[in-house]
């Protein structure tokens, strides 16, 4: 067992469920001020250097929002922000006083999860405790700050820690390349580096030439190239053949050369997390989903959801949708012969297809039924 020393024992203040959307990212309940309102849906997200709170959410509950001049930056822009200040955060039975919000719009997330996201807990909330994300379970376990007994087995890392978690990686094609990646259990993907960093090092020598892909985050859509590491390297933990987003960071949010990608919770997820924000320490241990294949289908496409209909947007010219001859605004109806209307599921089966899977749209009050041959990124 590993612990640090000198302090009080660690204490378990209290536990929480959430829920897995794509790509892994942890979707929670809780609530604001009293709390005399419907649950609110919030991202557990190391990727954030602080807390917000939806544009809608913020006029629906009536918080005061009060402008300034801060300017947050997300991987597909950045805009001046209001700010919500001194809010009581509560999560179970676990009350935290005096968190600052900055609002913004999340509605395209919201449109992406097919659920309604209020806003996004980061490094505010985060620091204040030692928290274990159970991946196996799917739940959060919150310890007041002291000395802590890490689980057996697993390995202890110590990445550089300020309102973001940067933690060195190790990845290879044709040669090792070390480098500063930022922890960020927000986004739902495996792997993201910079053109900058691919192109200053010659990264991607092979002759398979990426994809284009379109992803959605903070500050709205944002078209990235989408290919695949050989091998990638955190901590002694190995993985090979994996799905990578190329981002052109026109606004330097990573600091290039300071950091040159994130790793996402499509490999976190992988894991049994401890995150100790006051010792600079996070516990790794393998969990039940790291033997998980990385085999990702590419489909060019992307599903919103609206007013609870399924609507395919965003189709990537030459891509696997456009040959299907679908079409922007068409209602997604089935997937296979899966007729859940959940878009989590549509994509997850999209993502897993291995040959034609049928898809049936309705298309200006038609229905038509048509079929899909997704690339497999390998």
């Amino acid at each position: 067992m590993q612990s640090s020393l000198g302090q009080p024992t660690a204490v378990l203040l209290d536990s929480f469920s959430f829920v897995q959307y794509t790509g892994g990212v942890m979707v929670f309940e809780a609530k604001l001020g009293n709390g005399m309102h419907r649950p609110l849906h919030f991202i557990l997200d190391t990727g954030s250097g602080g807390a917000s709170i939806d544009s809608a959410t913020a006029v629906e509950l009536n918080l005061n929002l009060v402008p300034t001049d801060t300017v947050v930056n997300g991987i597909a822009g950045g805009n001046k922000v209001s700010y919500v200040f001194n809010q009581k955060f509560t999560v179970g039975k676990l009350a935290t006083d005096s968190v600052h919000f900055y609002v913004n719009d999340y509605s395209i997330i919201s449109s992406v999860y097919g659920d309604k996201i209020d806003g996004i807990i980061g490094y505010n909330f985060l620091s204040r405790y030692i928290f274990f994300l159970n991946f196996d379970s799917n739940k959060v376990f919150i310890y007041k700050n002291g000395k802590y007994s890490y689980p057996s087995m697993g390995t202890l890392i110590k990445p550089m820690f300020s309102k973001l978690i940067k933690q060195p990686l190790v990845i290879k094609e044709k040669e090792n390349h070390l480098g500063n990646y930022f922890f960020d259990t927000g986004a739902g993907l495996n792997l993201l580096l910079t053109e900058n960093y691919v192109s200053y090092h010659k990264i991607l020598l092979s002759k398979r030439k990426p994809l284009v892909t379109q992803i959605q985050g903070l500050g709205g859509k944002k078209r990235m190239r989408l290919t695949v590491i050989k091998r990638v390297k955190i901590g002694p933990y190995v993985f090979r053949q994996v799905p990578t987003n190329l981002y052109e960071d026109d606004n330097n949010i990573f600091n290039y050369p300071n950091v040159v990608g994130l790793v996402g919770n499509d490999i976190l997820r992988r894991f049994n997390i401890t995150l100790n924000y006051a010792a600079k320490e996070i516990h790794l241990k393998p969990n039940s989903n790291y033997y998980d294949e990385f085999d990702y289908a590419y489909t060019g496409l992307s599903l919103y959801s609206y007013d609870g209909k399924i609507i395919i947007d965003d189709i990537i010219e030459k891509s696997p949708a456009e040959q299907a001859l679908l079409k922007n605004g068409d209602e997604l109806i089935a997937v296979g012969t899966n007729l859940s209307r959940n878009i989590i599921t549509y994509e997850k089966l999209l993502q897993k297809a291995k040959e034609k899977i049928k898809v049936i749209v309705s298309r200006n009050g038609k229905i038509i039924i048509l079929e899909i041959q997704p690339k497999f990124v390998r």
